[in-house]
């Protein structure tokens, strides 16, 4: 990764916004993607060089023709980084997220890491008063966000989070305000002191330790209703279905290019739903506005590291090789 001159965008279009992006996050799907194991793309050398930078929020410079009156220079918005084909099986059941042809800003197209940027005026959601840093937190959330729906997590039920990331801290704090009793699982202290203060329980797990052993124990009765993985470990895929409920979900959210261990004789004989989770959609990530600007002093302690725009190669070198220390890395750009 290098610091560049681009060209500028230039004035919108018709249907498009012309924004200044202040803060932009980096988290796994990041370091897939500078590494080249994007996971979900069989040669992700065709989409380099890339401006990456899909986790977002910025300032309104112009308005183009045809936007929605809502929106208006000078109003702070967050990125809503997913377009679809509106063509596709996934797209006609109203599941745009999983598009074939999908396309996200910093991963198909150039994204935040630029001080200008020009986007559609539907993936620009306005966050109110909310700090730059807290609104480029929109786009993780809404992950969790689409994982709750996803797992039809209800109130009063067992949820375990294996790894308590940036992504496994975003599905606490939307599981927990949704009502269910959590308990995150990870094997770093520092992330599991943090996973606290959403409202979960929380677990080191040490190497001597089953996950199963400990998740069943704390739900109790019949185990979780619902277990998340969040850590990219493809060997806790399994951990997973061993922990759950009978008739529970098993819901996969970290991306991984390794292949996961499955006693295929579980998913029968416990009739779970074993599920992935894509990116969001449109009503997804304005529950993440929502919920962020309602716990925004839980979720800006996600925020450990910041970076200048010209600090951006050592930001992500940084966070790649210190995820004990770093939980969420924000490169800003508004100085």
């Amino acid at each position: 990764m290098e610091v560049v001159p681009v060209d500028d965008p230039g004035a919108p279009g018709a249907g498009q916004v012309l924004v200044a992006p202040e803060a932009v996050g980096l988290c796994g799907s990041d370091f897939h993607y500078f590494l080249g194991d994007i996971g979900t793309i069989e040669d992700p050398s065709v989409l380099y060089p890339r401006v990456q930078g899909h986790e977002a929020a910025g300032t309104i410079l112009e308005v183009g023709p045809d936007c929605p009156a809502d929106l208006a220079a000078g109003q702070r918005v967050a990125l809503w980084p997913v377009s679809a084909c509106g063509r596709c099986y996934a797209c006609r059941i109203g599941r745009p997220n999983a598009c074939v042809a999908i396309s996200l800003i910093g991963v198909h197209t150039d994204g935040a890491l630029q001080e200008r940027l020009v986007v559609p005026a539907g993936q620009v959601f306005p966050v109110g008063d909310q700090e730059p840093e807290l609104a480029a937190l929109i786009e993780p959330v809404s992950i969790a966000m689409r994982s709750i729906e996803r797992g039809s997590v209800a109130a009063g039920e067992h949820v375990v989070v294996l790894g308590a990331g940036p992504i496994g801290q975003a599905l606490a704090l939307a599981a927990t305000d949704r009502g269910a009793s959590v308990l995150v699982l990870d094997t770093v202290p520092s992330r599991i002191e943090r996973a606290a203060l959403t409202g979960a329980d929380v677990h080191r797990i040490l190497e001597s330790e089953s996950v199963r052993d400990v998740a069943r124990e704390w739900a109790g009765g019949d185990g979780p209703e619902v277990v998340f993985e969040a850590t990219g470990v493809a060997g806790l895929v399994q951990a997973g279905v061993e922990a759950v409920a009978q008739a529970g979900r098993v819901v996969v959210v970290s991306l991984s290019s390794e292949r996961a261990p499955i006693r295929v004789g579980d998913l029968p004989l416990k009739e779970i739903d074993v599920l992935g989770v894509s990116c969001c959609r449109a009503a997804d990530f304005g529950a993440a506005v929502d919920l962020v600007a309602r716990r925004r002093a839980v979720a800006a302690g996600l925020v450990t590291h910041q970076f200048a725009l010209d600090e951006a190669p050592r930001a992500i070198d940084y966070a790649m090789h210190h995820p004990a220390e770093v939980m969420k890395a924000v490169v800003r750009l508004d100085g």
